[in-house]
C-alpha cells in the first residue's frame, strides 16, 4: 500500500508529465496545506522564457496566493527532483516545514548531493527533509527525456529556406 508520500509524488509526477508535454525538463511539484493541495507547479524555463520558472517556484507561488500569505509554514513541498540552489533559497525564504523529493540531482542539487543550502548552519530556519521518495520512477523520468534529446541532437536537422 502506498504511503502518504508517495501519493503525493504521483501528483507531482503528474506535473512533471505535463512539463514534458511542454518540452521542458520533466520536473513536478506539488504544496500540500492541512491535507490538500495548494500549489502545483511543472518545470517552465524554457516553454515560458523564463529562468525562474522552476516548479517549485511556481508552486511555491501559486501556494502562497492561495493561502493568502508568502509564509508557508505549515506547508509540505513535494518534488520530483531535488531541488537546486535558487529554489533551496525559496523553500527556506517560504518556511516550508517539509521537503519531500525523488531523485538526487548530482550536477545541480542544493540539499545534500552538490551543495547544502537547504539547513545550512548559518541559516535561522530548518526543514525536515525526506528524500527517495519513487526515485527510481522520479529518475527513469529525466533520464528518458535527456536520452531522447541526445538522440535527437544527434540526428541531422531538417532546415526550410
Amino acid at each position: 500500500m502506498a504511503t502518504s508520500d508517495e501519493l503525493r509524488m504521483e501528483e507531482a509526477l503528474r506535473e512533471a508529465q505535463r512539463a514534458l508535454a511542454l518540452g521542458d525538463v520533466p520536473v513536478g511539484a506539488v504544496v500540500v496545506f492541512e491535507g490538500r493541495v495548494v500549489g502545483r507547479g511543472c518545470n517552465r524555463p524554457v516553454s515560458a522564457h523564463d529562468p525562474t520558472a522552476h516548479a517549485e517556484i511556481l508552486a511555491l507561488r501559486e501556494a502562497g496566493q492561495t493561502i493568502g500569505n508568502y509564509r508557508l509554514l505549515d506547508c509540505d513541498l513535494y518534488v520530483t527532483v531535488e531541488p537546486c540552489a535558487m529554489c533551496a533559497g525559496a523553500i527556506t525564504h517560504a518556511r516550508i516545514r517539509r521537503l519531500i523529493f525523488g531523485a538526487d540531482d548530482a550536477k545541480a542539487g542544493a540539499v545534500h548531493s552538490m551543495l547544502q543550502i537547504l539547513n545550512h548552519p548559518k541559516l535561522n530556519h530548518r526543514v525536515e527533509v525526506n528524500s527517495g521518495v519513487l526515485a527510481a520512477r522520479c529518475m527513469d523520468l529525466l533520464q528518458t527525456f535527456f536520452r531522447e534529446r541526445r538522440k535527437s541532437a544527434g540526428e541531422p536537422q531538417h532546415r526550410s529556406c
